[in-house]
This record gives structure tokens, C-alpha cells and sequence, in this order.
């Protein structure tokens, strides 16, 4: 992807910050959204579809920044999620049959997908992709992408371990079948060939806590323990002390815990994809390709990163982290 994307997207993401309020933690995941208080009608109605599990707060920095669009935009929106792509599926099916002004989905698990995404775009429902599905969105009629490269963030997060002393590195998976979480560990075990992944159930901290101990325990030369969401890195923090490894946390992420954490030095830095942005541009690129026929990328993906949050830069993010916005 060409670097002006990138820049594109920071600069939009500036602007975007000053706005807003905090949001919470394990929403539900089915829940209206009011529009704007000072609109005194709807735009169009917008579904948002991802495949956020229970109680993870990742995507309540997603689902702010979408909310944040459709009050800016006078859009009555919808979220809902799954973490089943069968499910995820059904839900862009009935937001058809519901024959809503527009929909925005990830695409993490594009095989499951496909198919519905084809029948919401062939019906003249307009959709945006964003999280998941970098390689996959053009191929199935979509407006456009607003995300990462995941491979690619892998492959930057392999250099820069290599370049901070790292010889072996853990990689923790929390979903299996999530193709962003598979292409972000082989993108760095291409940089770092001695790179091994572990399997954890994300949705269940005491399982990522026994494996990941258990797995430091039994070899000695990991070094680095990378996370792909900040939950796990939290708990690989414990993980580390109750095994007596001197390893190092990483992981792709933040939230307002995980700034914290980087700021005491408890997590060493963290692959910032921003995703209060891409909730945002996802909606607001509805919105616009709605009212005026404008398509925010132009047919190529809109970049909302990677990039590397560490102490040096901690304290730039930190009160947008605490309002919910990084």
C-alpha cells in the first residue's frame, strides 16, 4: 500500500481526536445507537457488523469512533457482533432483509463471509470494510478498507524485536481461524524464523494465563512474549512473574490499561492500528458515498497504521486512551 494512505489516515485521525467521550467496557453486542441530539432527522440507517467477542474492549474503541460518525452525520446506527463468521454471515443477511442504507463489516474470517457480503452489494447496500480483510474486501464489491496490513505490521513488529535484542518470541493466537491474527504472527516469524506460536482461548484469561506460564516454564529461551490484543499482554505480564522468566512483553494494541502498562514499563511497546479511526472512517465513508457519490481510498485501502507506541511516545496517547479514543 502506498505511504500516502498512511499519511492520510494520521492526519484524519488528528483531527479526530479532540472529539468525544470515554467509552466502556463489554458492551452489548446488539445495541441502537441515537444519532446526533441536534439532528432533527436520520440520514440513513447504517448496520455495523464485527466479530468482537464478549466483554473485549477493542472494539468499544471501534464502536466509538463509529458512534462518534454517525452523531457527526445524523446516521441512526446499529452495532452488532460475533465472533463466529457463520453468525457474522447471518447478521449482514438479516441487515438485508432489514434493507438498511449501508453496512460496515470486518472480514476476518472472509470464507464465512463472502457470500453475504456479495448479496448485501448486489441488493445496492453499499459496504465498508474495516480490521480484517486487507486482501480479500476489493474482490467482494466493497466501498473500501479502513485498517492495516496485518502481515505487513508483523513483519515491522519482527524487525523492530530483532532490533531491540529479541532471539525467541512467543506469539500468542487468541482466535483461532482469525486471518489478521495469522498474518500478523507470520509476518514475524518471516523476520524471526525461530518465532513459535501458542493457541489460547481469548476469550478466557485463565486459559491464556495457564498456557502462557506453562510454555515459559517448559523453554527457557523465549525471550519475547508478543500478544495481538492488550488483554493478553496483561495477562502474559502475570504470566512472566509466575513462571520466573525474565521475558519481555509486546503486543499489537492498546488500550487505557496497556498505556499504563508501557508508561511502568510492565509491556515494552505496543502496534497501534488505531481503531477508533477506523470505526469512524468506516461510517463516515457511508455517509459520504451516500450523500455525494465520494469514496474515501479511491478503490485502495485507507491505512490506520502500524505504529509503535513505546515510552517514548506513551504520554502523547495517554489522556486519549483515557477518554477512550486510542
Amino acid at each position: 500500500m502506498k505511504s500516502h494512505l498512511v499519511t492520510t489516515a494520521i492526519a484524519v485521525a488528528a483531527l479526530l481526536l479532540g472529539t468525544g467521550c470515554s467509552a466502556t467496557g463489554g458492551r452489548a453486542a446488539a445495541e441502537k445507537s441515537a444519532s446526533a441530539g441536534g439532528c432533527t432527522s436520520t440520514t440513513m440507517t447504517v448496520t455495523m457488523i464485527t466479530h468482537s467477542a464478549p466483554g473485549d474492549d477493542f472494539w468499544d474503541l471501534v464502536r466509538k469512533g463509529a458512534e462518534d460518525a454517525a452523531k457527526k452525520d445524523c446516521i441512526a446506527l446499529e452495532y452488532q457482533a460475533s465472533p463466529e463468521g457463520a453468525e457474522q454471515a447471518n447478521l449482514v443477511n438479516a441487515a438485508v432483509d432489514k434493507k438498511v442504507d449501508g453496512i460496515a463489516v470486518t472480514l476476518s474470517k472472509p470464507e464465512q463471509m463472502s457470500s453475504a457480503v456479495k448479496s448485501a452489494v448486489k441488493a445496492g447496500i453499499p459496504v465498508t470494510a474495516m480490521n480484517g480483510g486487507v486482501d480479500v474486501w476489493q474482490g467482494l464489491g466493497v466501498q473500501g478498507f479502513f485498517g492495516q496490513e496485518d502481515k505487513v505490521a508483523g513483519q515491522k513488529t519482527g524487525e523492530k524485536l530483532k532490533a531491540d535484542g529479541a532471539k525467541k518470541v512467543l506469539c500468542i493466537l487468541h482466535e483461532q481461524g482469525n486471518v489478521g491474527n495469522e498474518s500478523r504472527c507470520a509476518g514475524v516469524k518471516q523476520v524471526m524464523p525461530t518465532t513459535e506460536n501458542l493457541y489460547v482461548t481469548g476469550t478466557d484469561i485463565a486459559d491464556v494465563q495457564t498456557k502462557v506460564t506453562a510454555k515459559l516454564q517448559q523453554d527457557k529461551q523465549i525471550d519475547t512474549v508478543l500478544g495481538l490484543k492488550a488483554a493478553v499482554a496483561l495477562t502474559a505480564v502475570k504470566s512472566v512473574k509466575e513462571a520466573g522468566s525474565s521475558a519481555r512483553i509486546a503486543t499489537f494494541d492498546t488500550n487505557a490499561e496497556l498505556v499504563k502498562a508501557i508508561q511502568d514499563g510492565s509491556v515494552a511497546f505496543a502496534v497501534d492500528q488505531q481503531p477508533y479511526l477506523q470505526g469512524y472512517l468506516a461510517v463516515d465513508a457511508l455517509w459520504l458515498y451516500k450523500t455525494n457519490g465520494n469514496s474515501i481510498g479511491g478503490g485502495t485501502a485507507t491505512l490506520t497504521g502500524p505504529a509503535f507506541v513505546d515510552k517514548s511516545n506513551v504520554d502523547a496517547i495517554a489522556t486519549y486512551a483515557a477518554a477512550g479514543k486510542r
